[in-house]
């Protein structure tokens, strides 16, 4: 019998499985909120007229290995506690700014976006770091969390709007 070739299951949007499944409170702790070096990064998920995304999920992950996942409340906030990750170079050995990689989930999107959260004290990092340079100038500061201290930032994701759409990756 010939073998049936393979296709591939066509995308679909997330559904309320995805609440249900991967919300586990625990995992916004990549590190526990009192630890020493431990950072608390918030933030608000909204769409593009700037109403809050109940049911979106968040995740963090880092050059350290640190990984976060984070649902979004009825008001589209999101927290995790993680740690300010090391600078590490590309493949070719071009140095990146510290930075946290980002997932967002969320009803209506096909696939995952994926941004990044850097910190405003590493100026001159942010600088030369290459996925900031290549984003325009005018759009950069999209990418550059808000610090309220050394340890608490907030960092706000808008899925849509002209000029103030979080710049996502492709990946």
């Amino acid at each position: 019998m010939p073998a049936t070739p393979l296709t591939l299951t066509p995308s679909q949007t997330v559904g309320p499985f995805l609440h249900i499944a991967l919300a586990d409170p625990a995992l916004r702790f990549a590190v526990a909120s009192d630890a020493p070096d431990a950072i608390h990064i918030t933030g608000r998920l909204t769409d593009g007229g700037g109403a809050p995304i109940p049911d979106g999920l968040i995740e963090t992950w880092q050059a350290d290995g640190l990984f976060a996942r984070c649902p979004t409340d009825a008001d589209g906030h999101y927290e995790v506690f993680t740690r300010k990750p090391p600078a590490v170079p590309t493949v070719d050995g071009t140095p990146q700014a510290p930075h946290v990689s980002v997932s967002v989930f969320s009803r209506g999107l096909l696939d995952r976006v994926v941004t990044r959260i850097y910190f405003p004290e590493d100026t001159a990092a942010n600088e030369a770091d290459p996925t900031l340079r290549a984003v325009s100038a005018e759009r950069r500061h999209l990418l550059i969390a808000t610090a309220d201290s050394s340890t608490e930032y907030r960092f706000d994701i808008r899925l849509q709007g002209d000029g103030e759409e979080s710049v996502f990756l492709a990946i």
